[in-house]
């Protein structure tokens, strides 16, 4: 079997190595950090532009058992954990990453970000 730092990368000759790029990253979200790292080397950040990501705004969340579920019907309501005024949560392929308020454009709802989330890392420090 061949040492995996002698193996060619099949796209354009450059030699893989176990070698994890090092660049300032500190404006870009920790997923890119990731691909950037496990990818051995730089690529540049133009390069993932057009991967689709989910984006999702939570209202609210709650827990019902699967009993009350059943008994649900048009009109019923489900009591969420947030009050009205709440700031909702932003997700970016299930990664919280910012709060904001519902706000209607053109007829359609959307989301005034307000607060971007900072993450942690274990020691405590911004990532």
């Amino acid at each position: 079997m061949s040492d995996p730092a002698e193996l060619m990368d099949e796209r354009d000759s450059t030699p893989q190595t176990d070698e994890i790029a090092t660049t300032d990253t500190s404006s870009v979200p920790d997923f890119v950090d990731t691909a950037i790292a496990l990818s051995g080397r730089h690529r540049p950040i133009s390069s993932i532009e057009n991967v689709p990501v989910r984006v999702s705004a939570v209202l609210g969340k709650t827990k019902i058992d699967f009993a009350a579920l059943k008994e649900l019907s048009a009109g019923s309501v489900i009591e969420l954990d947030r009050r009205v005024g709440e700031p909702i949560d932003l997700y970016v392929n299930d990664q919280l990453v910012a709060r904001g308020e519902l706000v209607l454009v053109d007829g359609s709802i959307a989301v005034t970000m307000t607060e971007i989330v900072s993450r942690k890392k274990p020691n405590g420090e911004d990532l």
